[in-house]
Parts: C-alpha cells; sequence; structure tokens
C-alpha cells in the first residue's frame, strides 16, 4: 500500500511574524530552567535608568499570585505615538524584537551606556508571560497597558496624575508562563545576588525586594560600593590592603575607546580560601567572564611583574605566569563599555576585543604605582606569585622527566616558547619567512613557538611514511612537534609531544586556504592520533582592516573582518551608527607578512581575543573523512574532482 507523500511547496514555508520565534524557541532567547532571566530583562531596565542618572530606586515584589514586579523611579517609558511605526511606543518596546533605546550611541542618544543590548529583551519577558501589564508615570500622565500572551489585551490608557502621585517612573508587573520553564519558582539566592549586585554597582541607589506573602522586605544601599562588598564576602584575611580603583576615559585617550568608557575594580590577595570572582558590563553579571576579565589579568600580572623584575626579585630560573598572579586574586570588576557585544543572548560572557586593551590599560599604571608608593606590600605580593610559580614549575618538572632524556635536535628555524607545560605551550606552523618574523615578534614568547614554512608543503596523503622525511617541510614538522609519524591504528608514543596545541597558520585567502588543505592532509594521514586527542587547531586571521571614522560617542577605530560576511555586516553597523557612506577605508590583508607585529598579535595569536578552530572529525567519523581527503588529494581521483567541480563549481566565488 503506498504511503501519502508529505508535500513540500510555496504554501510550506512558514514565516514567524512578532514573538512567535521566542514562543517556538524559548531557550534561543533566555534561560528556561527558571524565569529568572526574562525579570531580569525588567530590572536591567530600571538599573539602566539609575545607570544614567534618572532613577534612585529599584523595588521588585514577589507577589503572593505568583507574578513579580519591578518598580523605578526613571524617567518612565514614552506612551507617544512612534513617528513611523504610528504605534504607541510602550507598546513597540513589548510586542517587537530588536525594537528598543539602546541601539543609538550617539550623542543625542536615550543611553550611552546601557546593558540592554541585543532588542530582544523585555518583549522576550512578554512573550513568555500569561499577562504583563505596564503602568507609567510621565509628562503630568499616566498610562497603563496590558498584554496576554504577548499581545495587546487592554489598549493603551491615559489619564492626568493626581495631585499626590509621583511624577515620573515606570511599574511593569509580569506573569511568567509555567509551560515555557522547567520550574515556575524563581531561585531566591540568585534574584537576592542579583538585586545586591545592583546595589553595590550603583553606590547611593536603594534596591528593596519585597515579599507579598509573609510580608518580609530587604533593601541594599551602598555607599562605599565595590570595597564593602568584597571585604563583606572574603572567607580569608588578604595579605595585603585592597588595592581598588576607577577610571573613565575622557575622549582624549587612544582609538577605538570612546569617551566614558573605562572601569572601576577592587582586588584583595589572599593565601589561602575560596577565591570570589564577579564581574559586570554596564550593570549586567558577567558569570561567565569575558574579555574585560581578561584585561584586568593582563594589566595585574603586567604591573606585578615589572615590580618582580625592577626589584631582582625572582630567584634564578622561576619564570612567571599570568596564573601565578590570578590564582590567589578575588575581585570586583565593573566595566562600562559603550557597545558591548556579548556571546548569546543571556549576556553571560564579553566578547568585546578592545575591552581587554581598555581595563589592562587603566588597571597596569594604576597598580604599577601602587606597588611604587608601598613597596613593603609589593614584595609580599611578590613572595606569594613567586610561590605560586615555584609551585606549578615543580608539578610540570615531574611531567618532564617521565618523558626521559632522550633529546632531538630541533629545527633551526624553529623559534621556541619558554614554557614546557603542555597545558600552555602551542606551536604555529605560519605560512613564509615574512609572516613568521611578525608573528615572532608579536607572540608571546613564553608559550608561544614559531615554524615558518617555505612555499607549500608536499602532498603527503600518497607518500609512504618512510619516504616522509625526505621533504625538509614535513621532517621540521615532526621534529618539532615531537612525534613520529603513525597510522590511525597504531599506539604512537605522544609522551614526546612538545606543544599541547599546533595550530596551522596561513594567509586569509585562497593560497593560504590551500597551504592550510595541506597541513590537514599530512596530520590526517600520517599524524591522526594528534587530531583524535584535540591537539591541531586552525587559526583564524582576518581579510580586512576597516578604518572606521568617528561617529557621536565612538571614536575613529581599526575594525578586523575575518571574511567578506563579516565585513558587509562592519559596514551595516557603522551605518547605523550614523557614519557617513564611504567615510571609512577598508584595506585587504594580502598575506600575513602585511601585519605588524602589534596587529597580528591582537587579531589572531592573543588567546584572549583570537579565533581559534579546533580541528576534529565530521559527524560521519573518521572513515568518511578519510574518504572525502582522497577524492580531494588522491592522484587518481581527477575525475571524481571533476565532477565535484562540475557539481558545485558555481557556488564558490574565484578569489583572483
Amino acid at each position: 500500500m503506498a504511503t501519502k507523500q508529505s508535500t513540500y511547496a510555496e504554501a510550506s514555508i512558514r514565516v514567524l511574524k512578532g514573538l512567535e520565534p521566542v514562543k517556538q524557541r524559548p531557550g534561543m532567547y533566555t534561560r528556561t530552567d527558571n524565569p529568572l532571566h526574562i525579570v531580569q530583562e525588567v530590572i536591567d531596565n530600571a538599573a539602566d535608568e539609575a545607570l544614567a542618572g534618572f532613577g534612585r530606586r529599584i523595588a521588585l515584589t514577589l507577589h503572593a499570585d505568583g507574578s513579580v514586579s519591578v518598580d523605578d523611579d526613571g524617567r518612565g517609558i514614552p506612551f507617544g505615538l512612534h513617528p513611523e511605526e504610528q504605534v504607541p511606543v510602550v507598546e513597540i518596546v513589548f510586542t517587537r524584537l530588536h525594537a528598543g533605546g539602546k541601539f543609538d550611541k550617539g550623542s543625542g542618544g536615550a543611553y550611552s551606556f546601557s546593558g540592554g543590548l541585543h532588542g530582544v529583551g523585555v518583549s522576550v519577558t512578554n512573550a513568555l508571560a500569561r499577562r504583563l501589564q505596564v503602568t507609567v508615570w510621565r509628562d503630568g500622565q499616566v498610562a497603563t497597558l496590558a498584554f496576554a500572551g504577548g499581545d495587546v489585551s487592554e489598549p493603551l490608557k491615559t489619564r492626568p496624575a493626581t495631585a499626590g502621585e509621583r511624577k515620573h517612573g515606570t511599574q511593569v508587573r509580569v506573569w511568567p508562563d509555567p509551560k515555557y520553564f522547567d520550574s515556575a519558582d524563581l531561585p531566591r539566592a540568585e534574584l537576592v545576588h542579583l538585586l545586591r549586585s545592583k546595589a553595590v554597582l550603583m553606590p547611593g541607589v536603594s534596591v528593596t525586594l519585597a515579599l507579598e506573602k509573609g510580608g518580609e522586605t530587604q533593601t541594599w544601599l551602598y555607599k562605599g560600593g565595590l570595597r564593602d562588598y568584597l571585604n563583606q564576602h572574603l572567607t580569608a584575611e588578604p595579605l595585603i590592603p585592597l588595592f581598588e580603583g576607577e577610571q573613565y576615559a575622557t575622549g582624549q585617550e587612544t582609538e577605538n575607546i570612546a569617551e566614558g568608557e573605562g572601569a572601576a575594580w577592587c582586588v584583595a590577595f589572599t593565601e589561602e580560601g575560596v577565591t570570589l570572582r564577579e564581574s559586570y558590563v554596564n550593570l549586567i553579571p558577567t558569570v561567565a567572564g569575558g574579555t574585560h576579565e581578561s584585561g584586568l589579568k593582563d594589566g595585574l600580572f603586567g604591573a606585578i611583574k615589572g615590580f618582580i623584575e625592577l626589584h631582582a626579585l625572582a630567584p634564578k630560573g622561576v619564570k612567571l605566569m599570568p596564573e601565578d598572579v590570578f590564582s590567589r586574586a578575588s575581585f570586583v570588576l565593573s566595566a562600562k563599555v559603550l557597545d558591548p557585544q556579548f556571546q548569546g543572548q543571556i549576556k553571560e560572557r564579553l566578547n568585546s576585543r578592545d575591552a581587554l586593551r581598555l581595563v589592562s590599560g587603566y588597571v597596569k599604571p594604576a597598580l604599577e604605582l601602587w606597588l611604587n608608593q608601598h613597596v613593603e606590600y609589593g614584595k609580599k605580593l611578590a613572595e606569594l606569585v613567586i610561590r605560586q610559580a615555584q609551585t606549578r614549575q615543580r608539578a610540570a618538572q615531574k611531567v618532564e622527566k617521565r618523558k626521559g632524556s632522550g633529546v632531538a635536535v630541533l629545527p633551526g628555524k624553529l623559534t621556541d616558547c619558554e614554557s614546557r607545560d603542555l597545558n600552555l605551550n602551542e606551536v604555529f606552523l605560519v605560512e613564509g619567512d615574512s609572516a613568521g618574523g611578525s608573528a615572532k615578534m608579536g607572540r608571546d614568547k613564553e608559550t608561544q613557538a614559531i615554524l615558518p614554512l617555505r612555499g607549500k608543503v608536499l602532498n603527503s596523503w600518497e607518500v609512504e611514511r618512510d619516504r616522509l622525511f625526505a621533504n625538509n617541510e614535513i621532517h621540521d614538522i615532526a621534529v618539532a612537534v615531537g612525534v613520529d609519524p603513525h597510522g590511525p591504528n597504531d599506539e604512537p608514543d605522544l609522551s614526546g609531544l612538545r606543544y599541547g596545541k599546533v595550530c596551522v597558520l596561513s594567509d586569509a585567502d585562497v593560497d593560504g586556504s590551500h597551504i592550510q588543505v595541506l597541513l590537514l592532509t599530512l596530520f590526517l594521514r600520517h599524524f591522526p592520533k594528534l587530531i583524535e586527542r584535540g591537539h591541531v587547531y586552525v587559526a583564524k586571521p582576518p581579510l580586512f582592516r576597516v578604518d572606521a571614522p568617528a561617529r557621536g560617542k565612538k571614536p575613529a577605530a581599526k575594525i578586523y573582518a575575518l571574511d567578506e560576511g563579516e565585513l558587509e555586516a562592519t559596514l551595516d553597523k557603522l551605518r547605523k551608527e550614523g557614519a557617513r557612506e564611504g567615510s571609512w577605508s577598508i584595506s585587504r590583508f594580502k598575506g600575513l607578512g602585511e601585519m605588524n607585529a602589534e596587529q597580528l598579535w591582537e587579531t589572531t595569536l592573543n588567546p584572549e581575543t583570537r579565533r581559534l578552530l579546533p580541528v576534529a572529525y565530521g559527524a560521519a567519523g573518521f572513515g568518511a573523512t578519510v574518504q572525502s581527503l582522497t577524492r580531494l588529494m588522491g592522484k587518481g581521483e581527477a575525475a571524481a574532482r571533476r565532477e565535484l567541480m562540475e557539481l558545485h563549481g558555481d557556488a564558490i566565488e574565484v578569489d583572483v
């Protein structure tokens, strides 16, 4: 019996409108274990008003019926008609994805610094709520509006404010819909931490949590900011007084830093106990850290290492690493970034590249000055850091002894790194001597080794293993990495492996892609266990640099783009920020050798800002990967390659 075939036609394509995408796939927009994040979106809006200097109070109430209300004394959401949409603005804010007052960062923008950026904020709250009602006090009027399941259920009504009524502010009451969440309850400890952190980061702003059931109320109002907060939560006595500071750009600083950007921080060093680490960007908690934390780490390490070298405190043979400083540091860090780029919708990690330089540039000189004003404290801290380094080096030496004492003669053109810790070491196989020169100057010589390759490596797909070393480049790669060639079923001796990461670094153009394929062919055919154990990586240098003009509060900047798609997205962003068409200039890198050492470090080598892709077998596994490579690299496969080009040739843009 024939089964009825499902049809696939024009009518099969469904376009999700309004808030439907959120209801269909809530996990793409928020956490679905509980409704805390959708409530946080409302709290963040109230905090952004306070951050902009328009509010001094945020009050959250947990009602007996399971709803949550957030009340602030900010400016109040505008409720007049939007000039283009001809719909009340307050309605747009709660019913349209990617609509809000936080995209315009220019001088006339409503918010210079805000946590809300993706523009899916409270509209997601509304989409996942059974009911949501809004009351706004503004311009002598009171406006009310209610929604059900994301749609307007009670249209906007306005009335004049009465004599004793407040003049400005917003109240949002939301009933989260339990069907979208694993649990309908808000995790109390997380909620308390979130509210308390808002108070810590905004000294002088009172934050209140009230429970309707039981009548319990908690209020947080900090005058002393980060220092008081860190002191209260340390589990051990600090070794030296707390190091704190705060600095923001005045507009006269270097490129890529906008007026008002900067950070406040407080750091404690302890010899024992659990470390406390909390970071925020524009008051948003970044629980997974990010580039601003990397900037703090970089600044602390640079200053302490400089102090130790200045006073010649390090014993012979001790090599300091950033982790030696950071492992015993507790800190609270609050960064202000004009245009923060977060990883994912729930903003747990900051990805903005410039934030590393921003925070490091303020922390390092401040700590250098402090250490040199308090030399005794500096020496105490130096002792702690040196002890950490010695402990780490002893652990690494134990591993070294197990490896045996056989030493191969390393290739002369290898510029090796100083560390012998596989967790830190990496070697870059770099295309060409000129790129190798930039890489040698730009690398971190403690952990990064450079092996320049001359010309294109031999296609080794059909080369016998005992003939491999006739090729100088392949010989040098094998000796530098410290592992002998082997097959997929062999159990090679990996105890001689010298680097935890073997990174292919070639130009971003077609020639570079060819070299990349030849090297990956070598590893798949003759070093498959390195791929299997996750030791092989591909570095992604940018193809373009955009020199962007100043726009609004944003200064002139150099922005790097990986490929054509990223370039187009960068130009779109510049247009939205008010840059005049054609006011930017675009440079295309013809090769890595064109980049100076600083550019190569910032875009491709720095572990905190680079893009490094791990190499692994495809979903179909080792066998299918070998089949594909045979078709691409085998000498007798010309017909198969021709067929492949005829089938898919039109999908490729020729890079001439």
